[in-house]
């Protein structure tokens, strides 16, 4: 009967600390379903607020908020026209920044001619380094300029292995894609901090949040983009200038057939990205490739690099 009682005594006092281990753990687990439920709530606010509500809603005029003129520069492509076209509809006049005047000029007299409005176009060249700056700084001179938009050059979007390219393809890449862009803000913030108005658009891609195998040149120019974006917008932002993240997936040139809705039109997604100027500082910018974002910082990276690789082999 002792040993009875003593095993009755320490299944009690084992039943005891139980009790007392499974309220602790039903606390902690109340308290994390209470801090995911919070953090979906905080998402799904974010993602309507930035995504569905400025187009449902009127907005100010976007001329009177940042200024009357924007700066394109890689409006050759797809995306780049696109924001340009959309830009030029509500009435902002558009100056064209490029390498190849030819293309360029076609693009800013058929905006010209479409919206009536001004157009300029500047032929640039960035590889010359310093020496490109001055006849683009001449150029913008006294100009209300309320927009610079650059957009990424994507041709190494199918290349080859990283040793397949050529020296001057990676140069003109990085000129293209870094030097450019740093320069071209670099012109154009001054005077957006002494008028304490302005937008920065960088259009990068959201292969920025992963390496891509075979494509090392394009996700790190991607990548700089979008850290160079973030920094700007923390270090001008209480002046006055919205500096804005821009990280789309695939996009259809317009006129080509779209990929269904996670593939849009470049034009539908211009309209859909220049409704989020002002409400968020780095977002795809359109609503279904949010939802990819979501689902590309979720996996781990070995799934990505498995796609990525996957992908790539069936080009």
């Amino acid at each position: 009967m002792a040993a009875v009682d003593s095993f009755e005594l320490l299944y009690k006092e084992i039943a005891r600390s139980c009790n007392s281990c499974v309220e602790t753990l039903a606390v902690v687990g109340a308290l994390y379903t209470a801090s995911k439920a919070v953090i979906l709530m905080r998402d799904c606010y974010s993602f309507v607020r930035v995504h569905f509500l400025p187009r449902l809603m009127p907005s100010t005029r976007l001329g009177r908020r940042f200024g009357e003129w924007a700066v394109i520069y890689g409006a050759s492509e797809a995306i780049g026209k696109a924001y340009a076209e959309e830009l030029a509809r509500q009435g902002i006049c558009i100056i064209l920044i490029g390498q190849e005047g030819v293309s360029v000029s076609d693009t800013a007299k058929a905006i010209s001619e479409t919206h009536q409005v001004d157009t300029m176009v500047l032929v640039a060249d960035f590889s010359q380094g310093h020496a490109a700056c001055k006849p683009v700084k001449d150029a913008l001179r006294d100009k209300d300029i309320g927009f610079l938009v650059n957009c990424v050059d994507d041709s190494l979007r199918n290349s080859p292995n990283f040793t397949g390219l050529s020296e001057d393809l990676l140069w003109d890449v990085i000129n293209r894609n870094i030097a450019a862009t740093t320069l071209m803000t670099r012109l154009v913030l001054p005077g957006m901090v002494e008028r304490r108005r302005g937008a920065v658009v960088n259009i990068s891609s959201g292969a920025c949040y992963r390496p891509s195998p075979s494509k090392a040149a394009l996700s790190a120019s991607t990548a700089y983009l979008d850290n160079f974006s973030r920094a700007l917008h923390h270090e001008y932002g209480r002046h006055g200038v919205f500096v804005q993240s821009l990280v789309p997936f695939q996009v259809a040139p317009h006129g080509a057939s779209a990929g269904g809705w996670l593939i849009p039109q470049s034009d539908v997604y211009a309209r859909h990205a220049i409704s989020t100027l002002g409400i968020s500082h780095r977002t795809t910018g359109y609503w279904p490739h949010t939802l990819q974002f979501r689902l590309v910082q979720s996996m781990p990276e070995w799934i990505w690099v498995l796609g990525s690789r996957m992908l790539t082999s069936s080009c």
